[in-house]
């Protein structure tokens, strides 16, 4: 929030955070948080305000914006105030509340409303009629107590006055206010005088995953194609897949063409096969001449037309380059160690 004496400004409220602590200055963030007092929070200078959910960031941003209007807590000494300069009021058009939905700027808008007029309620009581309170216990009526009895009436006006002039204060989303900004400096901005603001983007990214899906799907190979449709049918699907890793696009790698990867993932693969594949070959006539001498010499429960079954596809599944799945029916368990010793007459080959 930085208000400026020598020129009309727009001071900033940006509900980006939840409130609860507060850093001194920006430029110079302590590692440790301090209470934060809405009455002793500095209104000039570069201000962070950060917090945990349930804190009461709305009751806060209020409470600033009250102060803003009435022009309380703006030192003389201030770097960016003149010696001799009175603290600068703001009227709502001049302080810029900025939060993320609609939703959360229809509730600020509100708040901040029903604030001023209860803060205007307050400083219309007469002094006569006041109790006493420990100071904390009512931040306006501690606000109330920081001028003369003979400025309240004054101070009730400027608040009143900007309650009712809330439907005009600059309470927006970030993409309203710059849709705004756009809209009220088209000239300045080159930009178009009639601008639309698409809240709703599902179906620009429909049209995105559609023109990605024809420049680098459609063109790929029939062997590209196949592998493809087995986890997308279609770009529908494929946005399907990737909706909720839109919002999180810039922590992604860059990534190559599909056809690039594709390609680089069958030549990985065909390697690692083939590395898999190479010493079956002698290890199935190794296991053969195994397996026939335990049978022949009764050390072993097994027959030998299933195992030879088992290695033959073992073989024809080493001797092929694109044969990727094996079926050794019973084999898979019978070939283990715990299968082999199942039917081991005494210590089973390690």
């Amino acid at each position: 929030m930085s208000p400026e004496n020598s020129r009309p400004a727009v001071t900033q409220i940006s509900d980006q955070a939840d409130i609860a602590a507060v850093s001194r200055r920006a430029e110079a963030r302590p590692t440790g948080s301090d209470s934060l007092d809405p009455l002793r929070f500095p209104l000039w200078g570069s201000r962070l305000i950060e917090a945990s959910a349930g804190t009461g960031k709305t009751f806060t941003i209020a409470t600033l914006y009250v102060r803003l209007v009435l022009g309380h807590g703006v030192p003389n000494d201030a770097p960016q105030a003149a010696p001799d300069t009175a603290p600068r009021a703001f009227t709502p058009p001049e302080i810029l509340v900025v939060t993320f939905t609609d939703a959360a700027t229809r509730e600020l808008r509100d708040r901040i409303r029903a604030r001023l007029a209860e803060a205007a309620t307050v400083f219309r009581a007469e002094p006569d009629g006041i109790a006493a309170r420990p100071p904390g216990e009512d931040p306006l009526h501690d606000l109330r107590a920081e001028y003369p009895p003979e400025h309240w009436p004054a101070c009730a006006r400027k608040l009143q006055l900007a309650a009712e002039w809330m439907d005009e204060a600059a309470v927006s989303t970030i993409h309203g206010w710059c849709n705004r900004m756009l809209r009220e400096h088209a000239f300045d901005s080159d930009s178009h005088f009639t601008q639309t603001l698409e809240t709703d983007q599902s179906e620009l990214l429909a049209e995105v995953v559609r023109d990605y899906w024809r420049t680098f799907m459609i063109p790929l190979d029939a062997e590209s194609v196949a592998e493809v449709r087995q986890w997308w049918s279609g770009p529908e699907a494929l946005q399907g897949a990737i909706r909720a890793l839109v919002e999180h696009a810039d922590r992604l790698d860059p990534a190559a063409e599909p056809a690039v990867t594709l390609k680089a993932v069958r030549t990985e693969k065909a390697d690692r096969l083939a590395a898999l594949k190479a010493p079956w070959a002698t290890w199935a006539d190794e296991l053969e001449a195994l397996l026939d001498d335990a049978v022949d010499s009764k050390r072993a429960k097994l027959q030998k037309r299933f195992y030879s079954n088992w290695l033959k596809a073992l073989r024809d599944w080493a001797a092929d380059p694109a044969a990727e799945s094996l079926d050794l029916a019973k084999g898979w368990e019978r070939l283990t160690p715990a299968g082999l010793a199942a039917v081991w007459k005494g210590d089973p080959p390690a």
